[in-house]
């Protein structure tokens, strides 16, 4: 008798569990298609950003996405010069860089513990990569400095071209800046601090 409620306790656990989860999912798809976050901006993230954790990390800090995302909807991407902006200190800042991408082979997977970007091809276009770094393996160590660890792995490719944002987070291994076709790619980098 005993164990026969244990297993109609296990069960009944297990179910509420997947409840739970399939409500939480429900709940972060409708916030994401909603789109108070765009607050209009243009462009649209690719589509296998983690939005849960994309929903996390905009609860925790609305302040600093409000910021990436009017930054920008208000600037004009294809004249601003390369260079570095803070637009709060370290908590939120944009790298514009402008030139060739590198081949497939130069180009590195790596991640950042310390940020989130918010890659945008402003003019021409790139291949970028996109892999769990729970399914990489470590090939430099993570280097605090530079806030940044690589890795081999296989992953998911996208032809990245403006009209799309692409959102890496720390658990996200990306490999970026992969030309296409030889032309100088303008690219903007929204970096915006992770908080665990």
């Amino acid at each position: 008798m005993n164990s026969k409620i244990k297993v109609l306790q296990l069960v009944a656990i297990c179910s509420l569990l997947i409840f739970s989860s399939c409500s939480s999912t429900k709940k972060t798809t409708s916030w994401f298609r909603k789109g108070d976050w765009y607050n209009g901006l243009p462009l649209i993230p690719y589509g296998d950003i983690d939005k849960k954790e994309f929903e996390s990390q905009y609860q925790k800090n609305r302040a600093w996405w409000d910021l990436a995302f009017k930054y920008l909807k208000e600037t004009n991407l294809e004249t601003v010069a390369p260079g570095k902006y803070p637009l709060d200190g370290d908590n939120v800042y944009v790298s514009v860089t402008e030139g060739p991408g590198k081949k497939f082979e130069a180009a590195n997977w790596e991640s950042h513990k310390k940020v989130i970007d918010i890659q945008y091809i402003a003019r021409g276009k790139e291949k970028m990569g996109m892999a769990p770094v729970a399914k990489a393996t470590v090939t430099k160590p993570y280097d605090e400095k530079r806030d940044v660890a690589n890795y081999a792995t296989e992953g998911k490719f996208y032809i990245a071209e403006p009209g799309t944002m692409y959102i890496f987070f720390p658990g996200d291994a990306h490999k970026p800046s992969i030309d296409v076709d030889g032309k100088p790619i303008k690219k903007v980098v929204v970096k915006i601090r992770y908080t665990e």
